[in-house]
């Protein structure tokens, strides 16, 4: 696994670390805070406003500065109750609570300790939830990665699927197919076909909802074969916005695509050092090479790009792929985790 593939495993499952254990931790501290400052023990006593100031907050709104005199602790004292957003006018009774313990803490209402202590539980299942789902993440990790190492092929997941790659392309038994999008029609599809655009491999949708699961039907040309299958939409969770923890994924058969591929025994690197916007995946099935898949243009042949002289960096829906595997609908389904969730790192 080469540098960026573990950058790139590293970001993605130490996400939810990143995200809910410094929230938790905000909100805890918060939360304490507001803890320390409850009022239930608070005694109420009556201040008359000696003065008013008038300002204008960043929302433009209309704020008060009010300063009033209250008897506490056999003493008269001042107070000031700032940013209030209701006028006062000098004189004015005003309800002020204020420690019996420490008559110059004051507040202008009682509470504070049930949405204190709502904080601090949120704040520590914040933190819990964030570690549990990091450590979730990398237990998934490893259990992947040993399944793959322990598999008849007997392959290593410490080896690089960098180096068992070398030479894949022009290996014996090795053909060079492509997958384009048709999105002529309402209801757009893939095609996988050879170098002679023999079709190999239909996607069609049959049913386009905006609600709910999408219908395809899959159809092998090689074998005749043709089934329906369920795709819900892609899902795309975010942490922090950054490029190496984002994970995407729809459902396939009521699973996510990506636990689908998993069960089938097959693994992606991403190539980050490929030219952007030409990513590469090296994919393997139970350790051994099952694929390589390249981004590519608008035009997928070769022969089209020569022709319209000109190469449109698309980068997505179009690839070019070597492969030696006859089962095409597992190729098919890798390609299409691919496209439709634009996965940029180790899967």
């Amino acid at each position: 696994m080469n540098t960026e593939n573990k950058l790139a495993k590293l970001m993605r499952n130490s996400g939810p670390a990143r995200t809910f254990v410094p929230a938790g931790i905000i909100i805890l501290i918060f939360g304490i805070f507001m803890l320390g400052m409850k009022t239930d023990t608070f005694e109420e006593t009556v201040g008359y406003v000696t003065s008013v100031e008038e300002h204008t907050n960043d929302e433009k709104q209309k704020e008060y500065d009010v300063t009033f005199t209250y008897t506490a602790g056999g003493q008269e004292r001042e107070g000031v109750f700032a940013d209030m957003p209701e006028a006062y006018s000098v004189g004015q009774e005003i309800p002020v609570f204020y420690d019996p313990e420490n008559p110059e803490k004051i507040t202008n209402s009682k509470g504070g300790s049930l949405l204190g202590l709502i904080l601090v539980i949120l704040g520590a299942a914040a933190i819990a939830a964030g570690i549990l789902r990091t450590v979730t993440a990398f237990k998934k990790s490893a259990e992947l990665e040993k399944n793959v190492s322990g598999s008849a092929s007997g392959a290593s997941a410490k080896t690089a699927p960098a180096a068992s790659f070398a030479g894949y392309k022009e290996a014996p038994g090795v053909a060079e197919i492509y997958c384009r999008h048709d999105g002529k029609a309402l209801k757009p599809g893939y095609i996988i076909e050879d170098k002679d655009r023999k079709v190999l491999f239909e996607a069609k949708m049959l049913k386009n909802n905006p609600v709910g699961p999408l219908i395809y039907e899959f159809t092998d040309h090689t074998t005749g074969s043709s089934e329906e299958h369920e795709v819900g939409h892609v899902t795309t969770e975010t942490f922090n916005n950054e490029f190496f923890s984002v994970s995407s994924w729809f459902k396939f058969e009521g699973r996510n695509i990506w636990d689908v591929l998993h069960d089938k025994g097959l693994r992606f690197t991403t190539d980050l050092r490929s030219k952007f916007p030409y990513v590469f995946y090296d994919v393997t099935r139970n350790g051994a090479p099952f694929a390589r898949i390249e981004s590519s243009s608008i035009y997928v042949h070769e022969e089209d790009e020569a022709q319209h002289k000109v190469v449109v960096p698309y980068g997505k829906y179009y690839y070019r792929i070597w492969t030696d595997t006859r089962d095409l609908e597992t190729l098919f389904l890798a390609i299409f985790a691919v496209s439709e969730t634009e996965q940029t790192f180790v899967e």
